[in-house]
């Protein structure tokens, strides 16, 4: 059956780079983070990610972390900067080709991301995807970023459980669901292997060995 649904993930496969990490780079650059003490702990958690042995809350907390103290108004500005400067320059044209391609075929077209909503959102709009699932921030009573993860990271199972509650909503079960999801990341594993279609998209070595047991596809895009 034809997917009707396309599931991708963001970070190392609709972009060459990991957003989070990219983030922290471009605030440490503009002076907002300070590098001697902040860039250690960013290179740190990146290779925990990849290594997939940092756990889900960690992950997510210390990057929505470096939100605290700002209002949505305020990182506005700089959200559409980054977006201008460090995350279109970096999404392969073969990435949006196959973004275009379920468009055109008249696919239904979810971004579904570890990365939080505020860095992630202008990133799904400029590609044209009307859905995103992403980790929310909590934004406290003053209207500031608390720094703390709204819910459920968005991440490895957690991906799963949001999905299967997104779908829910709209009258649809996953197990039945004609779809297709694209992922790099042995993290994407449990979301991988709860679609009806997987696709390895420039696979790191666990996910690529997973694949080959699975007979999944494999996509090159960089």
């Amino acid at each position: 059956m034809t997917p009707s649904f396309a599931f991708f993930d963001l970070d190392h496969t609709l972009l060459s780079g990991d957003s989070d990490v990219l983030w922290c780079d471009w605030l440490m650059r503009l002076g907002l983070l300070d590098r001697d003490t902040f860039g250690p702990r960013n290179a740190a958690m990146e290779a925990g990610y990849k290594a997939g042995t940092v756990s889900v809350l960690e992950f997510s907390s210390f990057y929505v972390g470096t939100l605290a103290g700002r209002t949505p108004a305020q990182w506005a500005p700089l959200r559409q900067r980054f977006l201008d400067e460090e995350i279109v320059p970096r999404i392969p044209d073969a990435a949006r080709a196959q973004v275009r391609h379920h468009q055109q075929r008249g696919d239904t077209v979810v971004l579904t991301t570890a990365t939080n909503r505020v860095i992630t959102e202008l990133t799904a709009r400029h590609l044209g995807i009307e859905h995103l699932i992403a980790t929310e921030c909590e934004i406290g009573a003053d209207g500031h970023y608390t720094g703390r993860v709204l819910g459920l990271p968005n991440m490895r199972e957690g991906k799963v459980t949001h999905l299967r509650a997104w779908l829910g909503a709209r009258g649809l079960d996953l197990q039945t669901l004609p779809c297709i999801g694209y992922s790099d990341s042995m993290n994407d594993a449990p979301l991988l292997s709860a679609v009806r279609t997987a696709v390895a998209v420039d696979p790191d070595e666990r996910l690529a060995a997973l694949a080959a047991e699975r007979g999944w596809q494999v996509l090159r895009w960089r």
